[in-house]
């Protein structure tokens, strides 16, 4: 999937939450990591206490940017990318984990997505800059260069190759799997105190408190669309009116149908509530989107206690809330 940003179905990719009251103390602590704002906030904690649960969480998502990051000539992403077309490279189990996990959502998804979408990067970043359409003929010629299908994976020796000079980009995971790791993290060391990570637009509510989460307006980010509120969880979305771009007078969400190499259609924001982290694999946000509305609910719809709001290009959403769900969902008032 291209964000311009299962087996097993347990999220972990989260997001903003809030209180409804004024807000308790914190400790905070911030960075910016794979080119985004991070953000550790440790309610009720000290200075001492607030900056150990900080500085282990931000070391940890420093330590995944810097080994998979597709833009960092340095990470085991770039060099498979540089050695894997015709040859084996030995990878360790955690780029194991990722890639399988990767190729199971373009299984998933039918190739809607697909981390080899490298030579769709530059064609949209200039009809983003430029407010142009590409070129169908461009469009077709980067698809013919790409598919997940041509990675191939040794998990007995844990080697990976490619048959065909495709480059992959794990981004489309390594949001989430810094909150798996994160969570992870915060169960061993159990801290006493509500925590609140987040990182670019995602947020992972720990430990028990009043949070809220607001559902911004796509098409107006100063405003409120509703809000999903619960004691515990994560919530997570895909998209947002600042990730919107507008071509020849038409906005088009930032996420890309990779089957076809145009953006969805009809979309304009899907937020996603989990009760609960517990599972080392998760599902992406990205991967929900491009399924679409109607596979995407039923897939949530058979697991216990999710809930969900899909907003539509015209700005009208559908709700899903599972039975024992501890998400309560309210809409903005302006919008009644």
């Amino acid at each position: 999937m291209l964000d311009l940003k299962f087996p097993a179905l347990i999220l972990l990719a989260l997001l903003p939450a809030g209180c409804g009251k004024k807000e308790a103390p914190a400790y905070r602590q911030s960075a910016v990591i794979m080119g985004v704002q991070a953000e550790v906030k440790v309610y009720g904690a000290d200075a001492e206490a607030g900056q150990r649960i900080a500085d282990a969480v931000l070391a940890e998502w420093n330590r995944i940017s810097g080994d998979f990051n597709f833009s960092d000539p340095a990470s085991l992403t770039s060099v498979v990318n540089k050695k894997a077309y015709g040859e084996w490279v030995k990878v360790d189990d955690e780029f194991l984990q990722l890639l399988t996990l990767s190729l199971d959502y373009y299984r998933l998804t039918d190739g809607a997505f697909d981390i080899t979408f490298a030579p769709l990067w530059p064609i949209w970043k200039e009809a983003a800059s430029t407010r142009k359409m590409p070129a169908r003929e461009d469009i077709s010629k980067a698809l013919a260069n790409m598919g997940s299908s041509y990675i191939q994976v040794d998990q007995a020796n844990k080697m990976v190759r490619f048959t065909r000079p495709v480059q992959i980009n794990m981004g489309g995971v390594l949001r989430g799997y810094c909150f798996v790791r994160a969570a992870h993290l915060l169960r061993e060391s159990a801290p006493p105190y509500p925590v609140e990570l987040r990182l670019g637009g995602n947020m992972l509510a720990y430990g028990k408190k009043d949070w809220k989460y607001d559902v911004k307006d796509p098409f107006n980010e100063e405003k409120d669309f509703g809000s999903f509120a619960f004691d515990k969880g994560v919530v997570m979305s895909s998209s947002g009116r600042e990730h919107f771009v507008q071509i020849e007078g038409k906005l088009y969400s930032h996420i890309l149908d990779l089957k076809t190499g145009y953006p969805l259609e009809n979309f304009s924001s899907l937020v996603v509530y989990f009760p609960r982290l517990d599972s080392e694999n998760f599902l992406a946000s990205a991967v929900l989107a491009v399924m679409g509305r109607e596979k995407a609910f039923g897939l949530l719809s058979k697991m216990k206690g999710t809930a969900a709001v899909w907003i539509d290009g015209a700005g009208k959403e559908t709700v899903l809330v599972n039975a024992a769900s501890g998400a309560r969902w309210e809409k903005a008032k302006r919008f009644f």
